[in-house]
Parts: C-alpha cells; structure tokens; sequence
C-alpha cells in the first residue's frame, strides 16, 4: 500500500514564504494557488520570479541598437511630484487653459514655425491630420511612399480609417512633380492635401526619383510631410559642432518647414529623444483645424507625457545636451567607448575590445551606421545574460556574443562586468 503524500503548505503560508520578491500578496497568493494546484510546490520561488521578470523591468541595452522599439527608443530620464499640474489650467487668468498650449509653443519654436500640438504617437498624427483636412477627400501619395513600418502600420489603411481617399501617383521607384500635377488636373478629383512619407525603415537605392518637398510646394494645395524619426534640425545645434556623417539626407522638421511643407509630423521617441508622442507642427490654421477635430480628444497624451516632452524641448532650447539622454551617447567619442572597453575586458577577465558599428535603430537612417566599440565574448551568452540581475541585453551571432557600448552609459558598466564575471566564471 503507497503511503499518501505529505499534505501541501497552505496557499497562504506559501504566498508569504515568497514575500522576499516584493511582489504584492495577491499576486503571490494567485502564484501560490497555480503552483499548489499543478503539485509544484517547490517551483513556487521559480514561478514568482518569472512573473517578477515579466514586468517592465530596467535594462542594459548593450544590443548597439539605439532607439531600440522593444527597449522603449529613446531613454528617458523624467521625475514628477505627487502634485497638480496646470495641463488644462491658465494661472494668468485662472480660467480653463488648453492641454496644448505650453508644450506646443515650445515645439513651435523648435521647429521655427507657427504652430504645434501634441498627440500619442507619430501614427495618431498622420491620422488626425488626414481626418481633420482630408476627410471624404482625395491625398495624392508617391507609389514608392505608400509604405508599411512596424506594428502593420501602413499608410493605405491609414488613409481608409481616416476617411481620406488614396490617390497613387507616380511609380514604386520613381514619382516626378509632373505625376502630382497630373492628378491635381483629373476632372474627378478632389484634392485636400499632398501627403509625402519618409519611408523610415528601408532605403531604395538605383534607378529610383522622388519629389523634394521644395518641389511640391509650388503645388496649389497644402503639403503635409510625415518625417517619422523626429530629427528637429539637420544642423543639429544642440551638439555643438558639425553633425554626425551618419544623418546625412535624414529630413529634419526646421528645413522640411523651411522648404515649403504646410505640417510636418514626426514621433517624439527616436531621433528628437523624447517621450513616446507624436508632434504635428506648421501651419496655425492647419494645426488649430486638427487640434478641433474629435479625434484630437481621443488621441491627446497625458499630463506624463507633456510634462516629458516639456523638459525635452526646454532641453533642445538651451542646447542642455546633458539632458538628452540619447544625444548624449550619440557624442561620445569612439575612443572613449575603447577605453571603456579595454576597462570592462580587464575587469571582467573575459573577451576582447572589438571596433563595432551601431545603428540608430526605430526605422531611423535606415541601412545607416555609426562608429563604436564594445566587448565580444567567443560563446553565446544571451541568455544568461539576460537572466542577470539588472539585464544586461546584448546579441550573438554564430556563437559569439557581442556587448556594444554605444547605447551604455558609463555608470552601467559595472553591471556588464558583474554580468559576465557571473556567466564566465571571472574573478
């Protein structure tokens, strides 16, 4: 006869027992439960753990990728007190103020413009604008702009949801002013608005032609560019010198605006290293249009995000590049990372210091690098890695592991060391 089994803790002695994870007690308490049920007991600390890593947790990004999309893009460093804030209040005359009003003044001067709003992300931008002056109307776009970026967002179905109608012009590789003219002059259209799109994450190259912005502003109808990566200024004054070769032929907000554009509209999270948001600017009567459209209401950002995004653009006025955090990893030197490099091999007592080239990343410069520096392992280490405490993320290919610094900063580089003297063995 089989004796019977021991009788299992109760669920909430077990919950307790996982208290040192800091998770809350019903949490623990539903952990306990699954684990009592499926006669794992003793996986109960495991199965906290796991549910403990599945939440947003703080990276290393050693992965030489930047504005990382699965990493959150740009980083972001934002505190705010536990107070009220004036997102829709006017201290000058204690009346009801607009959400808008303060971050878009300073975006609209960021961007040597008119006019400036806000909303969730570049995406809800281009909807807004084509819902707001397009609706039941056509938008003629370049064959080879009507793309699809990341997350299945595709500029046809944007158009449909918006209402606007899709009016194709040009060829996939090559689309000249006359083929917007052309369709301005069909009997049967009627044209709102001219809708030029970066193509952001992948480059044509070869036979190929595509209409400037300068070009299509002698169009009698309102030029709208969507510059996706966000860059405020192809100069790029903040950094105190000349830009990186890197950046070359990215459209930047002040001269697509400066060439003829009536709005641009680009993402608040790459290139200008803000916060997730989308930021439509031009024209005041264009932007005051899409600033009454409902959807504007639907698609506005939080008191978080304009507090965020206030301190980026305050940033870029003072030329602060101190407080851009991602600008600020753009100018490190190469032979700065190389230090840190050769600092992290000695400590570690693995791997060796290796020339990289790192990207951008976010669809911005596509097919485009920068130079770097950082650490290669001969195994592959990912996962054990990512499993360190902070995560350290890197990549590996072919069995080598690969840790970039470009995206490091300086103070993470006792993690990375600690991180590899654990899986390695170091000392």
């Amino acid at each position: 006869m089989t004796a019977p089994s021991s009788r299992p803790p109760s669920v909430d002695a077990l919950a307790r027992s996982l208290s040192s994870t800091g998770l809350p007690h019903p949490i623990l308490v539903d952990i306990a439960r699954e684990a009592v049920a499926a006669d794992d007991v003793e996986g109960a600390p495991a199965r906290a753990e796991a549910f403990r890593r599945s939440l947003l947790t703080g990276v290393v990004n050693a992965t030489g990728v930047l504005l990382h999309t699965n990493l959150g893009r740009a980083p972001v460093a934002h505190h705010q007190e536990a107070m009220a804030q004036t997102v829709e209040f006017d201290l000058r005359t204690g009346e009801r103020g607009s959400r808008q009003a303060a971050v878009g003044t300073l975006l609209a001067r960021l961007c040597e413009t008119e006019a400036a709003m806000v909303v969730n992300n570049n995406a809800s931008a281009v909807l807004l604008v084509l819902a707001a002056l397009a609706q039941g109307r056509d938008v003629p776009v370049s064959r080879g702009e009507s793309v699809e970026i990341g997350g299945s967002f595709r500029v046809p179905d944007v158009m449909e949801q918006s209402g606007a109608r899709l009016l194709d012009v040009g060829t996939t590789n090559r689309t000249r002013l006359r083929d917007y003219e052309s369709a301005l002059a069909r009997p049967d259209a009627d044209v709102a608005l001219v809708l030029k799109v970066h193509p952001s994450n992948y480059r044509v190259e070869g036979f190929v032609e595509d209409t400037p912005v300068r070009e299509l502003a002698t169009l009698d109808v309102p030029v709208v560019a969507d510059i996706g990566s966000g860059l405020i200024d192809a100069t790029c004054p903040w950094l105190g010198g000349r830009p990186p070769a890197w950046l070359a032929g990215e459209p930047a907000a002040v001269q697509t605006l400066r060439d003829g554009a009536d709005l641009v509209m680009f993402s608040g999270d790459k290139l200008m290293g803000g916060p997730q948001a989308g930021i439509v600017a031009g024209r005041a009567d264009l932007v005051a249009t899409c600033a009454r459209h409902p959807l504007a209401r639907a698609l506005r950002p939080g008191g978080l995000v304009l507090g965020a995004l206030q301190r980026t653009a305050l940033a870029y006025l003072a030329r602060d590049l101190g407080s851009l955090p991602f600008w600020k990893l753009v100018a490190v030197p190469v032979a700065d990372l190389r230090r840190r490099a050769e600092s992290i091999v000695e400590e570690a007592g693995v791997g060796r210091v290796v020339d990289m080239d790192a990207l951008p990343g976010a669809g911005s410069a596509p097919g485009i690098t920068m130079p770097s520096c950082g650490v290669v392992v001969d195994h592959d280490l990912v996962d054990p890695l990512r499993a360190h405490d902070p995560p350290v993320i890197a990549r590996a290919r072919d069995g080598v592991t690969s840790l970039d610094l470009r995206a490091v900063v300086p103070a993470d580089d006792s993690v990375i060391v600690s991180a590899l003297r654990a899986v390695e063995g170091g000392p």
